[in-house]
């Protein structure tokens, strides 16, 4: 009876060792299932753009195959783990032998674990030794889990599976993160001396570097026929050992594939995605930025961001996040990081206008100094040269960038229409319009390139706005919405594809021309901080921007010198080999003959030439002229309304200041140098000034030394009837004792 017991339970135990045995995987099946610590972003064509680590618990690397494995570390591994690997069936009995006898007399021996014997310690837990050494059963399942993979598998393929499972030292498993991290070097360039180390490395992954060195120098000796030099080989462990030679991230797209990854649900380590990037233009968009700012050297300026967008589809064809290693803050995502957008927020304000009627691509706006009264003060728009056009047309304002048309444009639509508008286009702003006010109109708010480009497809689109897709989409996904008036969009984009209307600001050989149809807009934030070149041709949108990470003004460097020659550059990349032709007009367009009268002043020419216009149906007129000049408060000029008649007397107005100024007195100026000056136009020429109901003088410019209160200006014609008048109020005490108001 206790031998049945005995012999069924040396059975059960039998069953418990072999049936794991029998049940390890193939080779194929642990090579599928290896996972790096790594994700892998693919191009569209399936070229690696970028490596990036999410597996922080590990560090492998990739898969490598034996032949891509030095000869130097095949032979070195084997001498130092497994001498008569490729002469046993998994086992090394004589091995075996010589630690059982070393164990008897107590003797210290090598060990007689096989390389073979340590893979299925590896692929199986159950043959791991734990931290009181592996137990007689783990011993017995591991030789005959060894002697199955040895007759199932290949020695080659043993030998490359143990190269890439074995853990070498601290996170580094397998030899490619080994040869990346310490080496700084692939798997397949280790030399005698680097494989020595690496081998040394399997038998104690944790040891002291002397130790290493000295196991390493051990190894060396096998390998060569002279005696190596073992101090030498005991500094470059040493400094091998600190290396870290291995990045987290490594390609042309790094900004972009965090970006892509964080959309992405679930681990990705050791997965391969696929995105929407194109390789070659992704590595020209990278060159071009760092060139351009190279040679913008000495200009205080060292970072920018380039992103390409696909019309039709949204895809990001080519992101750039930053300059690289021309920045010092490399890490920071130019593409998505939130900048004053300057002008290029003015083609959506005037599409606005013009799809609510409130003005056509020809009805003529002011550039004439403004000061405009405010909740919070006076506001003075300035256009980028600090001078003035006087009139001209929608065209001419939009395409040469007048600052001054823009805000009165503004004040006609108003900044809570505008902020509405703007986030319907993909624009959405941390404030509302009332906070930003009249400045909404010269891009005082922030957004990313991100959202500014995608937003200027829309105008591509013809008004249609849908997001943006980093990853292939099926055909028909991203449901599109009607965000702004297609007719309004063909006409903007009519107006930034017209060299002649931008000639006035930019020139006839500006950087912005291309040889093919294209529609573009630049941008300058306050104080030279960041500048912009954002435009679209006919299948593609490319959004430039170039600045300081950190904020800091760049040295004489606009949207033309900064952002507009990586646009131009990207563009005719993109259309090297394809053309580019212009839209067609939507449903709802007139092309009408426009002439222009004689500019206000006398004698003057022809505002500006006469030619073929678009206007949204119903618009259309064949004369835009001044009956007048256009006098009085800015309400007025930005409401629209329109000039007098020919012979109706132009009235009488106070030009400056505007109601509502607020001067404050300074101390430590004398009080004659703060003189007001008073203008008025219209009227007759006898025009009289009156300060709080007291003679100021006559004539249409008159000075005022401030006195703190508030005050209340007129002007009044020969009989005493009062014609205009303001209020405003004086703050400070910087009068000198004794002097008197005048």
């Amino acid at each position: 009876m206790k031998r049945s017991l005995r012999a069924i339970g040396l059975a059960l135990a039998a069953c418990c060792v072999l049936l794991p045995a029998r049940a390890l995987p193939t080779f194929d099946e642990v090579r599928r299932d290896f996972r790096p610590s790594d994700t892998l972003i693919l191009s569209r064509e399936g070229e690696v753009l970028q490596r990036l680590r999410t597996d922080a618990t590990v560090r492998r690397g990739q898969w490598v195959a034996l032949s891509d494995v030095s000869p130097a570390l095949r032979t070195a591994l084997v001498l130092s783990e497994d001498k008569r690997f490729y002469e046993h069936s998994g086992v090394d009995w004589r091995a075996v032998s010589a630690a059982a006898w070393g164990n008897l007399w107590h003797q210290r021996t090598r060990g007689a674990s096989t390389i073979t014997m340590q893979l299925a310690g590896l692929l199986d837990g159950d043959w791991r030794q734990g931290p009181g050494g592996r137990t007689v059963a783990q011993k017995l399942g591991q030789t005959v889990a060894a002697q199955v993979l040895d007759r199932r598998w290949r020695k080659d393929q043993i030998l490359e599976a143990y190269l890439n499972l074995v853990p070498f030292r601290g996170e580094l498993v397998g030899i490619d993160a080994l040869a990346r991290t310490l080496f700084g070097k692939a798997a397949h360039g280790l030399d005698e001396r680097e494989a020595a180390v690496a081998a040394a490395l399997v038998r104690a992954p944790n040891a002291r570097p002397a130790l290493v060195a000295q196991r390493a120098c051990g190894v060396l000796r096998d390998m060569q026929a002279s005696r190596p030099d073992c101090d030498a080989l005991d500094l470059f462990t040493t400094g091998a050992l600190q290396r870290r030679a291995f990045d987290a991230s490594e390609g042309v797209a790094p900004h972009f594939a965090r970006t892509l990854l964080r959309q992405r649900a679930g681990s990705t380590a050791g997965q391969q995605v696929q995105s929407t990037l194109r390789a070659p233009l992704q590595r020209f968009a990278v060159a071009s930025l760092r060139q351009h700012l190279s040679e913008l050297h000495g200009r205080n300026v060292e970072d920018g961001a380039v992103l390409v967008l696909d019309n039709a589809t949204g895809a990001v064809l080519a992101w750039v996040g930053s300059s690289g290693a021309l920045s010092q803050a490399g890490e920071v995502d130019g593409v998505l990081a939130p900048r004053q957008p300057g002008s290029t927020l003015k083609p959506f304000l005037y599409a606005q206008a013009i799809a609510e009627r409130r003005l056509t691509a020809a009805s003529l706006v002011d550039d004439s100094p403004a000061h405009i009264a405010t909740a919070s003060g006076l506001y003075i728009p300035q256009n980028y040269d600090r001078q003035f056009k006087d009139w001209v047309s929608v065209r001419t304002a939009l395409a040469a960038s007048l600052n001054v048309p823009a805000v009165r444009t503004l004040v006609m639509v108003t900044p809570d229409a505008f902020h509405r508008q703007l986030a319907a286009v993909g624009l959405p702003l941390r404030e509302s319009g009332g906070y930003y006010g009249y400045s909404l109109a010269l891009g005082s708010p922030e957004v990313p390139l991100l959202h500014l480009t995608n937003a200027y497809r829309t105008l591509a689109n013809g008004g249609r706005m849908s997001p943006v897709a980093l990853e292939p989409q099926p055909k028909g996904a991203g449901a599109s919405t009607q965000a702004l008036d297609a007719r309004a969009a063909f006409i903007v984009g009519d107006i930034l594809s017209d060299g002649n209307a931008r000639a006035r600001t930019f020139g006839t050989d500006s950087v912005l021309a291309t040889r093919f149809w294209s529609a573009v807009k630049t941008g300058t934030s306050k104080d030279m901080r960041d500048n912009w070149a954002v435009g679209w041709s006919e299948r593609y949108t490319v959004g430039v921007w170039v600045g300081n990470a950190s904020g800091a003004a760049m040295h004489d460097v606009s949207g033309v010198s900064g952002a507009a020659p990586v646009w131009a550059a990207v563009m005719g990349f993109l259309h090297a080999r394809e053309p580019s032709r212009a839209p067609r007009p939507p449903a709802g367009l007139a092309k009408a003959q426009v002439r222009f009268g004689p500019a206000p002043q006398e004698g003057g020419g022809a505002l500006e030439a006469a030619r073929e216009e678009w206007f949204l149906q119903g618009t259309q007129q064949p004369l835009f002229a001044m009956d007048n000049v256009a006098t009085g408060a800015d309400a007025e000029s930005a409401r629209g309304q329109k000039g007098l008649k020919n012979n109706a007397a132009p009235p009488a107005r106070i030009t400056a200041p505007a109601p509502g100024t607020v001067i404050a007195l300074d101390p430590d100026i004398p009080p004659a140098r703060q003189r007001l000056q008073f203008t008025a136009t219209g009227g007759s020429p006898g025009l009289q000034w009156r300060m709080d109901g007291k003679p100021l003088g006559r004539g249409a410019r008159v000075a005022w030394l401030p006195w703190p209160g508030r005050h209340a200006v007129q002007i009044t014609d020969a009989t005493g009837q009062v014609l205009d008048e303001v209020r405003i109020e004086v703050r400070g005490a910087g009068v000198v004792e004794g002097a008197a108001p005048r």
